[in-house]
């Protein structure tokens, strides 16, 4: 097993990277025995790997509540936590269970928030099952449901108290969840480590037909790059604001299409290109480095066209969780392996950006 280290002043913790390992979780849960877990997944990921954890669990001495959600962005909502709520009362949870997250990221995300906020906070182990959530979404520790107004809006940061990777799992994974990873995968490379983002050029193939050892790489790579960014920046104050890079065009996709189109990969690659775009016309990305990410992204088989105008996207801008007093803010590229966080970022460049992305389809 890989071992990346997340120190944190009030927790720190754990993730795990291993291949074939799911049912051996329980040798790592830092609980006694007989304590009530609660496992919560939804209804693709439970038929295939739910009811081996719980045996296994089971089999460990953990006492064991099992709930299916259906599977779906729309469902990380309050109403589906509630449903889980009610679950956890009626199942008997006390303070001293826990929750695991088995599935990706609304699953993360949404027991993660149960977690949070049941009887003021129990613990949470993420064992996150699709690429985009073993590289991003379960690791630092943000918890969300989303509101019909906007994505994540309702949440919190609460760090698991441990993150279980099976790499194992990612061969079951419909091949449109892996692309969707593979966008965030991506964004690491493109804001933080310009090494990495070759790599991902020269391996890309192997990368995409699911090789392990590529693939444990590119996991841990990931990790490490999110880990260190959380501990220098817990709650988001600034450095932790460039893991949004792409993401304040590509939520406003989101809610433009009910969370129902659009995997949060496929959205994020379209707000890549958008945000480079703004980067190249402030002159601080060079065209040809842009066009080496829209590249990359198109080999990986993500969107880079934007089908919507900027009139239906950039009323939705003001609602992102990085606006202040009403005005988007954006992560642009200085380059390939370097961003930063700009507040200066006007409607016309925004609009011209918007409007180039649309145009790529001409070409």
């Amino acid at each position: 097993m890989d071992i990346v280290q997340v120190v944190l002043p009030n927790g720190s913790y754990k993730i795990y990277i291993g291949t074939g390992t799911l049912e051996k979780l329980g040798e790592y849960l830092p609980f006694e025995k007989k304590t009530r877990l609660f496992v919560i997944t939804n209804d693709r990921v439970g038929p295939l790997y739910g009811n081996k954890l719980v045996e296994s669990l089971q089999e460990y001495g953990y006492k064991t509540l099992y709930h299916q959600v259906p599977d779906g962005e729309e469902y990380k909502s309050f109403a589906t936590a509630e449903e889980l709520f009610t679950c956890a009362i009626k199942g008997g949870l006390d303070r001293g269970s826990a929750v695991i997250a088995l599935g990706g990221g609304v699953i993360g995300d949404l027991a993660g928030f149960v977690a949070a906020t049941y009887m003021r906070g129990i613990p949470l182990i993420q064992v996150p099952t699709t690429l985009l959530a073993q590289v991003d979404s379960s690791v630092g520790g943000k918890v969300a449901v989303n509101h019909p107004l906007g994505k994540n809006m309702i949440g919190s940061f609460y760090q698991p108290r441990l993150v279980f990777i099976d790499l194992q799992v990612l061969k079951t994974l419909d091949p449109r969840e892996v692309r969707s990873g593979l966008a965030e995968v991506i964004k690491y490379g493109v804001i933080q480590d310009r090494g990495f983002f070759n790599f991902l050029e020269e391996h890309l193939a192997g990368i995409k037909a699911l090789d392990l050892e590529l693939l444990s790489a590119v996991v841990k790579k990931s990790c490490s790059i999110k880990g260190r960014i959380v501990e220098e920046d817990e709650k988001e104050r600034g450095l932790r604001s460039l893991l949004n890079f792409g993401h304040t065009i590509g939520h406003a996709l989101e809610v433009i299409t009910d969370y129902r189109v659009y995997r949060h990969g496929e959205a994020v690659s379209m707000g890549m290109v958008a945000a480079a775009e703004i980067a190249v016309g402030r002159g601080l990305l060079a065209k040809e480095e842009a066009e080496r990410l829209v590249m990359l992204l198109e080999n990986a088989g993500l969107p880079t066209v934007i089908p919507f105008g900027a009139d239906e996207i950039i009323p939705l801008l003001s609602r992102d969780k990085k606006a202040q007093e009403g005005r988007p803010r954006f992560v642009l590229l200085l380059g390939l392996g370097k961003a930063a966080l700009f507040d200066d970022v006007g409607e016309a460049e925004i609009r011209e950006a918007i409007e180039k992305c649309c145009k790529k389809g001409e070409r």
